[in-house]
């Protein structure tokens, strides 16, 4: 079966380590491809291509300044990730009630063993 094609949605976008470490960098402010490809040690070109996948799914954006494009982070494009992660919260939350539950019934279960000899 075909893949789907990586600019088709924030999830397949992201899919791919590169562009991860690319948002990464992102989240601490704007860079210009150049700063981006010097820092994560990969080609302008690469850089770019990446950068236009993130475009495309519009989990950054661009803007030109001089003769520089400056790429921003924009994270309203993760909405859909962080929507479907979001059950995975709950999920999470519970489990780790029920180990704090079962934590404490083990340390009752020791302090009484132990108040008994």
């Amino acid at each position: 079966m075909a893949r789907a094609a990586t600019t088709s949605d924030a999830f397949n976008a992201i899919a791919e380590p590169q562009r991860r470490e690319i948002l990464l960098r992102l989240r601490r402010g704007e860079s210009a491809v150049g700063e981006l490809a010097h820092e994560l040690g990969m080609t302008q070109p690469q850089a770019s291509k990446h950068l236009r996948v993130l475009r495309e799914v519009r989990i950054v954006h661009v803007r030109s300044d001089g003769k520089q494009r400056l790429y921003e982070l924009d994270p309203s494009g993760l909405l859909p990730v962080k929507e479907w992660l979001g059950g995975f919260e709950q999920f999470w939350n519970e489990s780790f009630n029920r180990l704090g539950d079962y934590v404490r019934e083990l340390d009752q279960t020791r302090q009484s063993k132990e108040s008994d000899d």
